[in-house]
């Protein structure tokens, strides 16, 4: 393991901060929506190219690749690229494309939710080769991963399955406040069903109104979001599985999660006209799934909803399934389940961020004064709120994975989305001193403290 000089990585990573702003600026320009992301690929591309990688490719799927050395061995660092659309664009103050920066922030959509850390990412490689810091025996690889708002995770699939790429660990760059991330929530997308049957709407007793049937549906599904755990409690609450009592052998690493979660997200109809009962109703419902719960748990808990067994064979509950093609036309099928994750603090990979950390800026997140009110007082080493492309890398496939990126949480999917300029710099040189700090013989058994069960699907 060769010696590390802190303050030439910090110094070297500042004097790129002017070339990330400039790149992940040129990236948030390109719209860049699940399965429209050909032009920041091509964007992107560039970029690795202009920097000297030593290899640059795009697989089918539309994954932009970047590797830096020439081991057999790889460590890589996962950034997507995909954004959500803008929204209403009234609620913007600026040109989400156009953007803007100041001496601190940088606003457009994607700048946190995640090209910023594709930038990051993207430079730290370079630095790595400048400075002869690419650790012996491995490669380093920079993923812009496509489709991970319509599909976490997806990606990782084709890369592990049809790619045939296995990485040794991987650094998710997703936003992290400022913090080393090592879990998070999985999360499942369920889909409820109702029939019913069509008449005039001026007697509508002559018909069954599914809407009418959802309403109830909705009201239980809420009510499994909102209430206690309390016995007396018809519907009881997702809280449950922080109590030991209902989740004897996994209630701490939910406590570390946090309680799962459900929300109707979507609502659907058919009817054959606006003077007509409706004969048909569907919802999804977005599952947020903590230490514990299973795919067949989520299911059977919304399946067992007294609205539910109330219209019987009317309803039907299901998971959905993904098949949405990329922007290259290719289509990988998959279950729109998102296994739950933790990595253990003391995993070598963890570990090695953490300790990179503490060498470069302390033992304290850090940050610019606008980004500080989210900051302080929250520990190093957390978790994310939300899901990300490690519920494959990590969930499915048990690489080891393990989370620092520019950003914040909150910008996530926000109008007047920004990022901060600082943390470029922060994360460029962490990822560098990070993998030279890696050691996979500190390794103690499965690196894994949590992991979900999956589907019996042979997902390829």
């Amino acid at each position: 393991m060769k010696e590390l000089d802190y303050d030439k990585i910090k110094e070297a990573a500042k004097a790129y901060n002017a070339d990330m702003t400039a790149f992940l600026r040129a990236m948030i320009s390109h719209p860049s929506e699940s399965c429209e992301e050909g032009d920041v690929v091509a964007c992107i591309k560039a970029e690795m190219e202009k920097l000297g990688f030593d290899e640059v490719k795009v697989d089918g799927l539309g994954n932009v690749m970047g590797f830096m050395g020439t081991g057999d061995k790889i460590i890589a660092i996962d950034g997507h690229i995909d954004t959500v659309g803008i929204g209403n664009r009234d609620n913007w103050d600026f040109d989400p494309y156009k953007g803007f920066e100041d001496d601190q922030l940088i606003g457009g959509r994607g700048g946190s939710d995640q090209e910023g850390g594709v930038a990051s990412a993207t430079y730290a490689a370079k630095m790595m080769k400048d400075m002869d810091l690419i650790p012996e025996g491995y490669k380093i690889m920079v993923v812009g991963s496509v489709q991970e708002e319509d599909c976490d995770g997806m990606c990782w699939q084709y890369i592990y399955n049809v790619d045939g790429i296995k990485p040794e660990f991987v650094i998710s760059t997703e936003p992290t406040d400022g913090g080393i991330y090592r879990g998070h929530r999985g999360r499942m997308e369920i889909r409820v069903d109702v029939k019913g049957v069509s008449c005039h709407g001026s007697a509508p007793e002559r018909g069954d109104n599914a809407i009418y049937k959802m309403a109830d549906i909705i009201n239980d599904v809420r009510a499994l979001n909102n209430n206690g755990a309390d016995e007396s409690t018809e519907i009881r609450g997702l809280v449950k599985m922080l109590d030991p009592k209902y989740n004897p052998e996994h209630y701490e690493d939910a406590r570390f999660l946090g309680r799962g979660t459900c929300t109707v997200s979507q609502i659907f109809y058919t009817s054959p006209s606006r003077c007509a009962v409706a004969d048909s109703c569907a919802i999804s419902i977005d599952r947020r799934m903590t230490a514990g719960e299973t795919y067949e748990s989520c299911l059977e808990e919304v399946r067992n909803l007294p609205a539910v067994k109330k219209y019987g064979d009317d309803v039907k509950v299901s998971m959905y399934m993904y098949d949405r093609p990329s922007w290259t036309g290719e289509v990988y099928e998959t279950e729109a389940y998102f296994p739950t994750w933790i990595n253990k603090e003391s995993a070598p990979h963890v570990k090695a961020l953490v300790d990179a950390h503490k060498a470069l800026f302390g033992d304290k997140r850090i940050g610019c004064e606008k980004s500080m009110d989210k900051r302080e007082g929250r520990p190093l080493c957390d978790k994310w709120t939300f899901s990300t492309n490690c519920v494959s890398i990590q969930g499915r496939y048990g690489i080891p994975c393990v989370g620092f990126g520019p950003g914040a949480e909150s910008q996530a999917h926000a109008p007047n989305e920004v990022t901060y300029k600082q943390d470029l710099s922060t994360c460029a040189a962490l990822y560098v001193a990070a993998v030279n700090l890696y050691d996979p013989s500190q390794a103690t058994g499965d690196a894994t403290e949590f992991r979900a069960s999956l589907t019996g699907n042979d997902i390829k």
